[in-house]
């Protein structure tokens, strides 16, 4: 079956197409860039004035949100995944570490313990296909 409808690699199917800068999205970009300086202006003024909203807008744009940064812990690493868990989640209620650092922790042993369980069964199924 031939594909004759279809364009040819390279060729557009409307080669005079939407001129740049006609979509109604382009216009309102236009037109916002030329009204940016007004509204910056009005923007700091009302900050000025003790406009909360338009304070946060201005500091959002020019201090973006700083991303937390975790900081190094140490937690013994002997004993059994259990003993394991039970360390972070003591030191999380000690406040030694923050709450979200212990979720997370909690979630890799969580996952830690899949991959050892996974580990002894395919070593138990190895050694049982051995013995026949």
């Amino acid at each position: 079956m031939k594909k004759e409808h279809l364009f040819k690699p390279g060729q557009s199917g409307n080669p005079k197409g939407r001129e740049p800068g006609k979509t109604p999205a382009a216009k309102l970009r236009q037109f916002i860039t030329k009204a940016m300086p007004e509204i910056l202006s009005q923007l700091v003024e009302q900050a000025k004035a003790g406009d909360v909203a338009a304070a946060k807008v201005l500091i959002d744009r020019v201090c973006p949100p700083l991303k937390p940064q975790a900081l190094p812990i140490s937690l013994p690493v002997n004993g059994s995944l259990a003993d394991q868990g039970a360390e972070i989640i003591r030191a999380t209620m000690a406040g030694q570490i923050p709450p979200d650092i212990g979720s997370q922790l909690i979630t890799a042993l969580a996952n830690q313990s899949k991959i050892v369980e996974i580990d002894e069964l395919t070593k138990r199924i190895e050694a049982l296909e051995a013995k026949q």
